[in-house]
C-alpha cells in the first residue's frame, strides 16, 4: 500500500508540473485528498509556519518592489556588468547570487536576466555562458539567505539539535559560492565563440536579429528607492544576527517553562517591520504592492507549499516505521543518496522551501546526523534538470541570438551540465566543511 500511495504523490507532482504554476498547490491539494478519502490515512498538520514566513518576506520584497528598490539593485548590477564585460560569467553569477542572497526569493533574477543577455552580446561573449550559470547560482542562493522560506524552514527543524542559523550559513554560503564558481568555470568554455556559432550567425544573416539596443537614458533613482535598500539589508542583517546570537531573542515563561522565541516568529516579525518602515519613509503606491510581480509570484508559492507539502507529510508520518526499516540503513551508510533524492523530489516541487519541508524530517527521522542534512540541504536546487522553472524558460527567451537553448531530447539543455557540477561541488563542499564546522 505504501508504493501505490507513494505513487499516487508522484503522479500527483508530475500532474503538478504539467500545468505548472499555482496548479502545483492544486494538484498537491487532489492528492491529499485521494490519500486522506480514498485510503484513510490521517492527515499531518499544514506547514503553517513556512507559510508565514513566506508571507512575510514576499510582503517586504513587494515592498521594496514598489519603492523601487529593485529598480535600483538592477540599476548597480547593470553598472558592474558593464564596467567587467570580459569577465561577465563569473561577474553575472556573483551579481545574481548577491541579489537573491538579500531578497530571500530567486524570482529577482528576473530583472537582472536581459541584462546579463545584452551586456554578453555587446561584448562579443556566447550569452549562453553567462545566462547558464546565473541562472543557476540564483537558486543556489536560496540554501544560503538568511530570510528564504528554505532556511526558516531548516533552522526550525535542527533547533533541537542545537545548531542555528549562523552555524547553517556558515557551511551553506562558502559551499553555494565554491559550487557556483566552479559551474562558472565550466560556463566560461562551453560552446562555440559566439562569432562562430552557427545558429547566431545564421539568425544574423536573416536578419533575425536587430542591432543591439540602444542604452536607454539612465533613470533618476529616488531618494525613497535607496532608503528602502537600506531597510532591506538592515533587516537581512537583524536576521542573521538574532539568529546567530540566540541570547538577543527574548524569554518568555509558559506553564513555568522557560521558552525563548522562536526563528520563525523572528523573521516573520522583522520582515513586517522592515515592510512597514517602508511604507512609512518610502511612502510607496500600495496598490502597486500587491500587484507587483515579486508579491504574486510569492503568494503562488505559498499555495504551492501548503498543497505540496502537506501532501507528502500526510504520507511520510503515515509510513514512518516502514520507511525507516527499510531506508534508514542505507542512507545512514551512504548519507550521499539522501542529497540525490532531494534533487529529484526539487526537481518536481520546484521549490527549496517545500522540498526542505517534505524531506528534511524524514532526514531527522532516519537518524541522519544534522551536518549530513546540513551539507545535503544544496542538493534542493534541482530546478534544472527538468527546464520548466520560469527562471530557465526566461534565460532561453532573452537570449535573442539563440545560444542558450532546450535541446530537441529536452534534457539536453544549457542548464543542465553547469548545474550538476553547481550541485555536486556544493554538497561536496558542505560534506567537508561541516565536518569542522558542525
Amino acid at each position: 500500500m505504501f508504493w501505490i500511495q507513494f505513487a499516487v504523490i508522484i503522479i500527483a507532482l508530475c500532474f503538478g508540473a504539467r500545468f505548472g504554476g499555482v496548479f502545483m498547490g492544486m494538484a498537491g491539494g487532489v492528492g491529499l485528498g485521494v490519500l486522506v478519502f480514498l485510503f484513510h490515512l490521517s492527515p499531518s498538520s499544514p506547514p503553517i509556519d513556512v507559510m508565514l514566513i513566506i508571507i512575510a518576506v514576499v510582503l517586504a520584497a513587494a515592498t521594496l518592489q514598489a519603492c523601487g528598490g529593485m529598480d535600483y539593485l538592477v540599476r548597480i548590477a547593470e553598472g558592474i556588468l558593464r564596467k567587467h564585460p570580459s569577465r561577465i560569467t563569473f561577474m553575472a553569477p556573483l551579481v545574481t547570487y548577491v541579489f537573491t542572497f538579500l531578497a530571500g526569493t530567486g524570482n529577482v533574477a528576473f530583472s537582472v536576466i536581459p541584462v546579463i543577455a545584452e551586456v554578453a552580446r555587446e561584448s562579443g561573449v556566447r550569452p549562453e555562458r553567462p545566462l547558464s550559470i546565473s541562472i543557476i547560482a540564483s537558486q543556489q542562493a536560496i540554501t544560503a539567505s538568511p530570510i528564504s522560506a528554505a532556511m526558516a524552514a531548516l533552522v526550525a527543524m535542527l533547533m533541537p539539535f542545537n545548531i542555528g542559523m549562523g552555524s547553517i550559513m556558515l557551511v551553506a554560503v562558502p559551499a553555494t559560492m565554491l559550487g557556483v564558481f566552479a559551474g562558472a568555470c565550466y560556463a566560461c568554455r562551453a560552446g562555440k565563440e559566439l562569432n562562430e556559432d552557427p545558429e547566431y550567425l545564421r539568425r544574423l544573416a536573416e536578419g533575425l536579429i536587430s542591432p543591439p539596443s540602444e542604452r536607454k537614458e539612465t533613470t533618476v533613482v529616488t531618494r525613497g528607492a535607496k532608503i528602502s535598500v537600506i531597510l532591506f539589508v538592515v533587516g537581512a542583517f537583524l536576521i542573521v544576527l538574532l539568529g546567530t546570537v540566540p541570547a538577543l531573542r527574548p524569554d518568555f515563561v509558559v506553564d513555568g517553562t522557560t521558552t525563548k522565541l522562536a526563528m520563525t516568529h523572528t523573521i516573520e516579525m522583522v520582515m513586517m517591520i522592515v515592510a512597514a518602515a517602508m511604507v512609512i519613509f518610502c511612502r510607496p503606491n500600495l496598490d502597486m504592492i500587491v500587484s507587483g510581480s515579486v508579491f504574486k509570484s510569492g503568494m503562488m508559492g505559498v499555495v504551492c507549499i501548503f498543497g505540496l507539502a502537506w501532501m507528502g507529510d500526510t504520507l511520510v508520518s503515515n509510513y514512518m516505521p516502514f520507511i525507516r526499516a527499510n531506508v534508514q540503513q542505507v542512507v545512514t551508510a551512504h548519507p550521499w543518496m539522501f542529497a540525490v533524492g532531494m534533487m529529484l523530489v526539487s526537481a518536481l516541487v520546484l521549490s527549496q522551501a517545500a522540498t526542505t519541508r517534505l524531506l528534511m524530517p524524514l532526514g531527522i527521522a532516519l537518524g541522519l546526523p544534522p551536518a549530513a542534512l546540513v551539507a545535503s540541504w544544496p542538493a534542493c536546487n534541482g530546478y534544472f534538470l527538468i527546464p520548466s522553472y520560469a527562471t530557465l524558460i526566461a534565460g532561453v527567451a532573452f537570449d535573442t541570438t539563440g545560444t542558450t537553448k532546450i535541446g530537441k531530447f529536452v534534457f539536453n539543455h544549457s542548464y543542465m551540465i553547469p548545474g550538476l557540477i553547481t550541485c555536486f561541488v556544493s554538497v561536496a563542499s558542505g560534506f567537508v566543511i561541516s565536518s569542522f564546522v558542525l
